[in-house]
């Protein structure tokens, strides 16, 4: 069985139900501005020593990173809403008084769910990194804290292409974790796992790291499975360049932590290779450079500020490098551009094959795409080329996946639709005849409802929303105007289902 088939059984966990030095970094908060306070650890000699800055080798005793790991992992429950269908409205009230509303098939009214992950605190004040799927669809986050205390928590911000979501509770004096160095972590570095696995809270296990730099194609297709991305990072190209370890992890540890034996956080646990799945043997972690980059970005601008290159790429090997007539088989080969390509205008050529990023060798895609993927539009990064069999350094001035090289703002209407969780069309010509015989002009139609507050507003498919705070909407355009900037506002909307034009309905709620 090849690598590429051993994949197909991955999942992503938890979608079921020494000294160190002090950084701190002032991020501009959605509405103020805000210090949030990062621990770092002090650098090691990356060549010497292990990331826990103890020589090669040397034996490590888990028990201090569990002490100091396991009062910064959190248990995050959360309750997921989901609209069931209409279909018994259409059955008779008399078969409905004898055999109830569940004849016919169908439930109305939204159904719950909960899911369970866990979280990783970062900051002293509340701010809680963990994964995406953890929370995404979620109307309801309830944070336990190690010592059993409650809280509610709100999404500050998710990144679906790294799988990585910041969280926050309203506290203070937090235990917070120490953030590691991923980059000097070696291949056979002894790891601890800590999350909380089937509910079972505050679970340590132990293993090795068993590979880096691992581009696995779960994130991409995970997002391409959806029914629709999460727009407010629509168009960002998966992150993938996991950490492999052997220590084992379960459902439920998702979000969790991945420590080195000094108890600094080296990586975010997100999956598992299994076939039926719980653990069967491998688990995979977000690097904490990606985590760090992520959850500053999203605290700071509301989304992930991402440098590119603008390539089209492909890994290299003695096969592909004799298809290629390339004079090196270890590298990242550039087959194209894309437009406005910041590699293009740096100098790249097509051909050419970088082995090198800011003086880190670079052996596959997924190396490249985390070298790159730490930087921001308009960072320098000096790229090391093999043209011809000769090596050429290159200075290069990242931009944007638009080709620009300013700050990409988040869209406040995109992250609004988003908490709503129905997708929207515009009326068919058909329809808005119809309507129009009862003096209805138009409106927007609702075509299905996966989670979020319309789900909890017991909205069904097919209702058609007439006005938003009493104003009328015709289009999915006027719709998403309407809305936009309503965030923490409370908003009305009217509307009817076509079987009843004459039946007006109203519901509200807090964005």
């Amino acid at each position: 069985m090849s690598m590429k088939t051993n994949w197909k059984g991955l999942v992503l966990v938890g979608l079921i139900s020494s000294a160190s030095t002090i950084a701190g970094l002032k991020f501009l908060a959605p509405d103020h501005d805000k210090d949030v306070i990062f621990k770092e650890a002090a650098s090691e000699n990356i060549a010497r020593f292990t990331s826990a800055g103890a020589p090669a080798g040397a034996p490590g005793d888990f028990v201090y990173a569990a002490e100091a790991t396991t009062p910064t992992v959190v248990h995050i429950k959360s309750t997921i809403t989901r609209q069931q269908s209409r279909g018994q409205q259409q059955i008779p009230d008399i078969f409905r008084d004898f055999f109830g509303d569940d004849f016919g098939g169908g439930q109305r009214g939204p159904q719950q769910s909960e899911a369970t992950g866990s979280g990783v605190i970062i900051s002293g004040d509340g701010y809680i990194v963990t994964n995406n799927h953890v929370v995404e669809g979620a109307q309801e986050l309830e944070v336990t804290l190690h010592n059993k205390s409650k809280f509610r928590a709100k999404v500050i911000g998710t990144d679906p292409s790294t799988d990585i979501a910041v969280i926050k509770i309203e506290g203070k004096d937090l235990p917070a974790v120490t953030l590691g160095n991923s980059d000097a972590v070696k291949v056979g570095e002894w790891v601890v796992a800590v999350g909380n696995p089937f509910n079972l809270e505050s679970t340590v296990t132990a293993g090795i790291v068993s590979a880096k730099g691992r581009g696995l194609g779960i994130i991409g297709q995970s997002r391409r499975n959806q029914m629709q991305p999460t727009a407010a990072t629509a168009g960002d190209s998966p992150l993938e360049s996991f950490i492999q370890t052997d220590a084992v992890v379960n459902p439920g540890n998702s979000g969790g932590a991945l420590v080195n034996l000094k108890g600094e956080l080296i990586g975010i646990n997100t999956a598992i290779a299994s076939p039926t799945g719980s653990f069967a043997g491998y688990a995979f972690a977000v690097p904490s450079s990606i985590v760090k980059k992520v959850s500053s970005d999203l605290i700071k601008f509301g989304n992930v500020q991402r440098g590119y290159l603008g390539i089209s790429l492909d890994d290299l090997d003695s096969r592909k490098a004799e298809e290629y007539g390339v004079k090196v088989n270890d590298g990242v080969y550039v087959r194209d551009f894309t437009e406005n390509s910041a590699a293009k205008a740096g100098g790249v050529a097509k051909g050419d094959v970088i082995v090198k990023v800011d003086g880190m060798n670079i052996h596959s895609i997924p190396e490249l795409q985390q070298s790159i993927g730490l930087h921001k539009p308009g960072d320098k990064v000096n790229v090391t080329v093999n043209r011809d069999g000769k090596e050429k350094d290159l200075s290069i001035t990242l931009r944007n996946r638009t080709g620009g090289s300013e700050i990409i703002k988040r869209d406040e209407s995109a992250a609004v639709m988003s908490s709503l969780g129905a997708q929207f069309g515009n009326l068919s010509d058909q329809e808005k005849q119809r309507l129009s015989r009862y003096k209805i002009d138009g409106g927007v139609k609702v075509l299905s409802i996966d989670g979020g507050k319309f789900a909890r507003s017991q909205v069904e498919e097919g209702f058609i929303i007439t006005k938003v705070n009493g104003k009328a909407v015709k289009t999915v355009k006027e719709f998403e105007a309407a809305i936009a900037g309503k965030e923490e506002s409370m908003v009305q909307f009217e509307g009817l289902y076509p079987d009843a034009p004459y039946d007006v309905y109203s519901f509200g709620f807090r964005l």
